[in-house]
């Protein structure tokens, strides 16, 4: 499970058998994130967007191994504002849409 920290630019994966403690923070946001989507084929990417006009692709399968400086995202994609709301298609899951001002606007990951 992952979760939006409030008002922060960092985004919390939980162990749902042990919410109490972040299995990781994903901190390469600049800005507030707004949105989280797990890929719908791999239980080890998700994707991030937020105010920083940014759309983030993380892989989480290395997160049982030490990263001194954190995670680093593997994909990511500057849109022409700040992202509203992405969205991830199981039938197309090399496919993310992301939402910003009035436009949508679809990658292709």
């Amino acid at each position: 499970m992952a979760t939006i920290i409030m008002d922060s630019a960092k985004l919390a994966v939980l162990d749902i058998r042990f919410p109490t403690l972040p299995v990781v923070e994903l901190q390469r946001h600049q800005a507030i994130v707004n949105a989280i989507a797990w890929a719908p084929h791999s239980s080890c990417h998700i994707c991030t967007a937020g105010d920083d006009l940014q759309a983030l692709i993380w892989d989480l399968s290395s997160m049982g191994q030490p990263v001194e400086e954190g995670l680093d995202p593997v994909l990511a994609c500057i849109a022409g504002a700040e992202i509203e709301q992405l969205q991830r298609s199981s039938s197309q899951p090399d496919l993310v849409a992301i939402a910003f001002v009035s436009k949508l606007q679809i990658l292709r990951v």
